[in-house]
C-alpha cells in the first residue's frame, strides 16, 4: 500500500476510468473482462448465456456441447427405460445392460432426428416423448449452430500481451514498458492505444484508489503487424515521476490497457484489454528483440515465444528518482 505518495503525484486524478475510488483488488482481469461480480439479481438475470458461451476457450465450449448432449441422452434414455422397453420395438432384451444400451442409442438418434428405423417407439406414451425428444433436438441444434457461428464470425482483435510490464532506460530517463503482438493472420490498422493507472493511496488512514492517464510516447500506429511495444516515458507529468524500485513494489498498482484497431477483413473497430498490477512490473529491465529475418532474409519471423523475455538493465540517475 502507498504511503506518503500524494507529494510525490503530480498529475491530476482522473474521474473517467469507470471505476470508483472505493474499489477492490484487480479492476481488469489478464482476460480484459472486468474484475466485478454483482449481486442483487438471480443467476438467470446476470448472466448472458450467449456473452458467456461466446468468450469461453474452444475446448470448454465443446466439452459443454458434448457433455450437455450425452446428459439429455441419459435423461431421455431413463425416460424411455421407465416407461418400459416394451413400448419400443427392435429392443435387445437378452440383458438389462443391452436394453439400456439399445434405448440411449434409440434417444441420440431421435435427438439427431436421424431415425434409422430398428427401434421405434409403440404406443401413445413413448411416443409422445420422442416427439418431444425430436422438437428440442431441433432447437438444441439451431441454438448449437448459431453459438458456432458466432465465435466463427465475431471479430476480434487476437493480440497477445506480455505477462510483465518492465522499468526500462528510455532517452536519459526511464520508462514503463510492455509489449503486445498479434498472434493470428489478420489484418490490423490504425491501432492506437489507451493508458491509464490506479494507485492506492492513504487517506486519513483509508486506503483510497486515485486514476490516472498515462501518456504514451507513440499512442497511434498505421500497422499492427509485428509487436509494439507500447512506452509511458515517466516524467514530470507522470503519476509515478519520482518512485523507486521499492515505490512500484511496496505501492498497489494496477495499469490498465486497451488497444483499439481495424481489422480490414471485418470492416470492423475491435478492442482488446489487459491489465498489469504491481507484481508483475520488473524494475530495472528492458525487453529482447522478438522479431528477426529468415536465413535468405526475405521475410520477417516474429517469434511469440519470445514476448516475455527481458534482460535486467541499469537505470540512469535522475532526480525524479532520487527525491
Amino acid at each position: 500500500m502507498a504511503r506518503g505518495f500524494r507529494q510525490k503525484i503530480r498529475q491530476k486524478n482522473t474521474e473517467n476510468s469507470g471505476f470508483g475510488s472505493n474499489a477492490s483488488g484487480r479492476f481488469i482481469n489478464r482476460d480484459g473482462l472486468p474484475n466485478v461480480k454483482r449481486k442483487g439479481v438471480n443467476v438467470f438475470n446476470r448472466l448472458s448465456w450467449y456473452h458467456t458461451m461466446l468468450n469461453l476457450s474452444t475446448i470448454r465450449f465443446l466439452s459443454y456441447l458434448v457433455v450437455a448432449y450425452i446428459v439429455i441422452n441419459l435423461c431421455f434414455a431413463l425416460i424411455y427405460y421407465l416407461i418400459g422397453v416394451e413400448h419400443l420395438t427392435g429392443i435387445d432384451k437378452s440383458d438389462p445392460l443391452n436394453e439400456f444400451i439399445d434405448v440411449f442409442f434409440f434417444s441420440s438418434q431421435t435427438f439427431t432426428t436421424v431415425g434409422y428405423g430398428r427401434i421405434a417407439p409403440v404406443g401413445f406414451t413413448a411416443s409422445l416423448v420422442a416427439t418431444f425428444e425430436a422438437f428440442l433436438g431441433l432447437l438444441t441444434f439451431a441454438i448449437a449452430t448459431g453459438l458456432f457461428y458466432g465465435r466463427f464470425s465475431r471479430p476480434r482483435a487476437y493480440l497477445r500481451f506480455s505477462d510483465i510490464a518492465v522499468i526500462a532506460p528510455f532517452k536519459d530517463s526511464h520508462a514503463l514498458m510492455f509489449r503486445l503482438a498479434p498472434y493470428k493472420n489478420n489484418a490490423l490498422t490504425d491501432a492506437d492505444v489507451i493508458l491509464s493507472t490506479a494507485i492506492e493511496v492513504l487517506e486519513n488512514g483509508v486506503p483510497k484508489s486515485n486514476f490516472y492517464s498515462l501518456k504514451v510516447h507513440l499512442s497511434k500506429i498505421n500497422t499492427l503487424a509485428l509487436n509494439w511495444t507500447v512506452v509511458h516515458e515517466i516524467k514530470e507529468d507522470s503519476p509515478f515521476y519520482g518512485f523507486t524500485e521499492d515505490d512500484f513494489k511496496n505501492t498497489r498498482i494496477e495499469i490498465i490497457v486497451q488497444v483499439r484497431a481495424f481489422d480490414e477483413v471485418f470492416s470492423n473497430t475491435v478492442v482488446q484489454r489487459s491489465s498489469y498490477i504491481s507484481a508483475e512490473i520488473v524494475y530495472g529491465a528492458k525487453f529482447t528483440p522478438m522479431y528477426y529475418p529468415d536465413q535468405k532474409d526475405l521475410t520477417t519471423i516474429l517469434d511469440l515465444d519470445k514476448i516475455n523475455e527481458y534482460q535486467k538493465t541499469d537505470l540512469p540517475a535522475t532526480t525524479g528518482n532520487n527525491e
